[in-house]
This record gives C-alpha cells, structure tokens and sequence, in this order.
C-alpha cells in the first residue's frame, strides 16, 4: 500500500498531516507513505524529523498586493503539477490526501486527472482557497467544524474533527514540572503562538513579565524561532522566578500537563490540541490569516463558554489583565475546562484513515 500525504507552510498543517501517517503506519506498518511539501517550508524539516520522506516543489502563495512573484505564480504552479504528475506516476500511490498548504493544490491536481482516489482534510472554520478550489475533484472532505456546507459539496462532507496527537493529552503533572523545573506550589502559564511564533502575544508577554513575577505565576513560553534571542534577554533577569522563554516546545505534552492556564493564537491544531488536553484557554486570534479564519475558529469555542477571546488590537492593554485573573479564579478555570472538554474529537485521526480506506480499491 501507498500513500502520498501534500500539503504545509505551518504545524497547523503538518502536524495533522504527521497523525494521518502515523495512524496510517500503525494500521499498516508495511505502508509505503510520501510526503509532498514546498521548498524552503518548516515541513521540510519538521517531516523527516517525525521519520518520514519528503519531496518538495518549488511552489509559493500568492501576494496580497501586485509583485513580480504572482506574475510568475501560473508559470510556478504548472511546473509543480508537472513535477507533482511525475512523482505521482513513479510512485503510484493508492490514495492521496490534502491537507491545505502550497503544495496540496499541485499534487491533488495531479492525483485527481489520473483517477487516484483523494481526500482532503480542512482544519478550520473557515475553508482555505485551495481546498476549496479542489473540493469536487475529490472524493471525501474531512472536517472539524459543523457547518461547512457553505464551502463544501454536502455528499462529500464528513466531519471528523481534527487529527492531532493523541499522547499530547497523556503527559503527566509531576513529570511536567520536574522537566521544565517548576514549582508544584505555583500556578503555570503556558504562552503558545503557533509553530512560527506570535510578535503580539510575544510583545505582551515580555511587558508582562515584572506582573508576572509580581503575581508568583510560572511562565512557559514559547516565543517562535525568530523572536527567541531577543525574548531570551528579556526572560534572563526572570529566571530565578521560573518564567522561561522557549524558541519550541517539543515535548508539548508536558507543558500542556504543566499548564494551569494557556494563551494561544487560534490555529485550528491549537485549537483542538486545546480541546483535547481539556484547558482553560484564552484565545487571541491572529489578524494576519485569509478570511480572518482563526477568529472564527475562536467564536467557535467562545460561544459555548469553552474559552475567553481578546482581540489582537487589545491584547496589549487587556490580554495579561485576563490573564492573571483567570489564573487566581480556580472555578473559573473548571467551568471552561469542562467546556472545552466536552468539544473534543479524540477519534479524528481513525475517523479520517477510515474514510481514506474507503476510497481504495483494494479495501
């Protein structure tokens, strides 16, 4: 058995895409399983690191405003697909799955006009452009949100929730806080803003340390690759407090574990990694995202009382005001952690896999 597995730019993508292979792998470890990403992308790397193959295409998003680079986009995208047809046509695979990105498009286009059974698994609230654009050349749509027949041909749909990780929810307190060198005694902060970083929650929080330290709360805070050298100065003086700047927290399932209370962007993996692990959340948005889909994705939450929301324009001002007062609101944080838990698919990964084995020939 073969599969090609497309798509990236983000974790939001590709951690997803990592769960579907290893359920993949785990129900067939004879399975042969490629991925597909774009050059110069973090699942260039973040793939192999999880033992998998990977392919890139030179391939690239459009820019919101008229430059060179989109008036060389057509000729980009048909060197893909032509690059995506190749590989497809030596490596034959059974099925092929999309799930968003760059290099989803190129590949599904290829896959769907040889007849190879596809299906596309749509993280958000709010369908990508891409997903959207190949939506009836496939043959199943996974989804995590109720809804998303206004994007969708409804025959297709199936709504799975999203795939991620299922150990992210099993680590254990006391482990947690001896990795990380925390104090049992004092509540823990968790800061995430995507696997690429956040510059609001970053530049919120490093204003917010002297309240923090102030308060006696613990910080684990995941800044971003880019942001890091210059939140590591800013976290030094702190040390002794234990509010630790972290460039990428790679065993999440311990900070989750740590977490008393956790702030994030509302990526739709944070989103359901946060469903999953059953924390109290408060939820800033990113404003830089098409169609302004992690709002969305936070309302979705936000209107069952399964997390706070703050604005990115207020987070500055408000995000560590709500903050701290959640943290010092215990009964607070079990009403929202029993929300949020009760929104969590811990299933979607088998969901999805079992769909994808519908669509073989051979199943």
């Amino acid at each position: 058995m073969k599969f090609i597995i497309s798509g990236g730019g983000t974790g939001g993508h590709i951690f997803p895409a990592v769960a579907i292979a290893n359920e993949i792998r785990r129900r067939h470890p004879e399975a042969e399983i490629l991925f597909v990403g774009a050059n110069g992308r973090m699942e260039m790397t973040r793939v192999p690191e999880a033992g998998y193959d990977i392919v890139g295409l030179d391939i690239t998003g459009l820019q919101r405003t008229l430059t060179p680079q989109n008036l060389l986009f057509p000729i980009r995208v048909m060197r893909a697909v032509r690059k995506a047809g190749k590989l497809i046509e030596k490596f034959r695979p059974d099925a092929v799955v999309g799930v968003g990105g760059y290099a989803s498009a190129p590949v599904l286009l290829a896959a769907t006009s040889r007849g190879i059974p596809s299906l596309i698994q749509e993280q958000n609230s709010y369908a990508g452009l891409v997903n959207k654009l190949l939506a009836k050349r496939v043959q199943r749509i996974c989804v995590a949100y109720e809804g998303m027949e206004k994007f969708f041909p409804a025959d297709r749909l199936i709504l799975t929730g999203n795939p991620v990780r299922t150990e992210i929810a099993d680590g254990q307190r006391a482990e947690a806080l001896e990795f990380f060198g925390l104090d049992a005694g004092r509540p823990v902060l968790l800061v995430i803003g995507g696997s690429l970083g956040a510059r609001t929650l970053n530049q919120a929080t490093a204003a917010a340390l002297p309240r923090l330290r102030e308060a006696g709360v613990q910080l684990l805070w995941q800044t971003g690759k880019a942001y890091y050298p210059q939140a590591q100065e800013q976290a030094a003086p702190f040390a002794a407090n234990n509010l630790q700047a972290l460039e990428f927290v790679r065993r999440m399932d311990l900070a989750y574990a740590a977490a008393d209370v956790v702030v994030s962007r509302a990526g739709a993996l944070s989103v359901s990694e946060l469903c999953l692990t059953g924390k109290p959340s408060i939820l800033v948005p990113s404003p830089n995202v098409a169609e302004d889909h992690q709002t969305k994705n936070a309302l979705a939450l936000t209107r069952k009382d399964a997390a706070l929301l703050v604005r990115d324009e207020a987070a500055a001002a408000t995000l560590y005001d709500e903050a701290l007062a959640l943290l010092a609101n215990p009964a607070r944080q079990q009403e929202l952690a029993a929300h949020i838990r009760q929104l969590a698919r811990p299933q979607a990964t088998a969901t999805i896999v079992d769909e994808l084995e519908k669509l073989m020939p051979t199943s």
